[in-house]
Parts: C-alpha cells; sequence; structure tokens
C-alpha cells in the first residue's frame, strides 16, 4: 500500500506540475474550450516548464507513472 503521506520531493512535484496545469488551463480560458490556431497558441514560460521538469526528476518521476498521478489527485482534492 502507497505511503498517504509524500515526500518534500514528491510534494514539489505535485505543486510545480498543477501550477504548469492551471497556466496551460489560463492559456485557454477557464473551460479550456478556446480556439486553437497560430494567434491563440498557449505559450507556457519556460521558468514554469522546466520547474515542473526539475521538481519531476528531483523526485525521481517522469511525471507519467500512475502513482503520480495518484499523488496530484489526492493532493488536489485536499486543497
Amino acid at each position: 500500500m502507497p505511503t498517504a503521506v509524500l515526500t518534500d520531493r514528491e510534494r514539489t512535484a505535485v505543486q510545480a506540475y498543477l501550477r504548469l496545469l492551471h497556466t496551460v488551463r489560463a492559456a485557454f480560458g477557464d473551460d479550456g474550450r478556446a480556439p486553437a490556431g497560430p494567434a491563440v497558441l498557449p505559450v507556457v514560460p519556460p521558468s514554469v516548464l522546466a520547474e515542473a521538469e526539475a521538481a519531476l526528476a528531483g523526485a525521481g518521476l517522469a511525471g507519467n507513472e500512475e502513482e503520480f498521478f495518484r499523488m496530484v489527485r489526492d493532493w488536489h482534492s485536499g486543497s
């Protein structure tokens, strides 16, 4: 059974991923259905993407593991 308490690195990775997700959602609009095209493609600041990548690497995660998304779901539902 996985531990319910995240390590500092796991928590940092989850928080960085959620900041990245919120940045992308904001670029598309609240509902994520804004039209996409050359003039409206979302731009994620390199610092936000770099933060998420570094945090995932620091936690030993690639960002697509089932365990990572469980941590994201559990963290997000608790806030």
